[in-house]
């Protein structure tokens, strides 16, 4: 989730500067907390602002996004601005603790196909995983380098589920770097409540030509606790066991705010 360095100075001003610009109701299940996207986008003029935390454990590592910044603007009904970075604190065996902001993802959405509530759906969302900060890569905390990410989200009611599917590949932009990389993603999802929707998924990473590759299942939800704001809770582990290196757990807490042009929170109708 990789042209120059982009330091965590920039990554920061960044935040801000989106922050600054004063989100509409999405249907489908895809998106935070779950890592499979869907190929929903919000009313034209709104923002949807997601904050979080998600801490990944494997047997020698402990990885936490101490705070993870997911940031969309509708600019159209069809087309989303987006952008992700996370600060992230990292803990492994006989290594000091380690804090630092890891890799900037702008990006756009496009919805290429929108069926309704009921009909099929399709996007593409490419984004660009910026080269972290030097002191982030020596960290572990980043990765060096430019990726280029080309994903497509489709998604479609099934009787009382919602289900999405998404796939991408990673495409390195300049030799520092890493790999090629493929993404998997399956989550469906059902609204037991107007205020609270049940979700989860089964996400799979692989590494080209490396032994990489992690499959990983979680499960979640999302309540809106009041107008506008919505509490996001997500836990998984991997498919492999504890020797793997594969995550022992992973998990996501955190909020969705909802707002209109003018700064007012909105409904979700989730």
């Amino acid at each position: 989730m990789r042209a120059e360095h982009l330091s965590s100075n920039w990554q920061v001003l960044g935040v801000v500067l989106l922050l600054l610009f004063c989100a509409n109701r999405t249907t489908a299940q895809g998106g935070p907390p779950l890592l499979t996207n869907d190929p929903v986008t919000p009313d034209h003029g709104n923002w949807e602002i997601n904050l979080g935390a998600m801490p990944v454990l494997t047997k020698i590592t402990k990885s936490v996004e101490v705070l993870q910044i997911d940031l969309n603007y509708a600019l159209t009904d069809r087309i989303e601005l987006i952008y992700e970075v996370p600060f992230v604190w990292q803990s492994a065996t006989g290594q000091p603790n380690a804090t630092g902001w890891g890799n900037g993802l702008p990006g756009v959405k496009l919805r290429l196909i929108d069926g309704g509530e009921n009909g099929w759906n399709l996007s593409t969302f490419p984004q660009v995983q910026i080269g972290g900060s030097a002191a982030s890569v020596k960290k572990g905390l980043a990765d060096e380098g430019t990726r280029f990410l080309l994903p497509f989200e489709v998604s479609k009611r099934f009787g009382p589920l919602n289900a999405d599917f998404e796939v991408g590949y990673f495409f390195p932009l300049d030799s520092s770097a890493s790999r090629d990389e493929r993404i998997l993603g399956l989550a469906l999802g059902h609204k037991l409540t107007p205020k609270l929707e049940t979700i989860g998924e089964i996400y799979d990473d692989k590494v080209m030509g490396a032994p990489e590759h992690n499959t990983e299942f979680d499960m979640g939800g999302r309540w809106e606790f009041h107008k506008g704001l919505l509490f996001l809770f997500m836990a998984g582990r991997s498919f492999k066991g504890n020797s793997s290196g594969q995550p022992e757990f992973l998990g996501y807490g955190g909020i969705r705010i909802l707002l209109d042009h003018y700064g007012t929170r909105l409904h979700s109708d989730k």
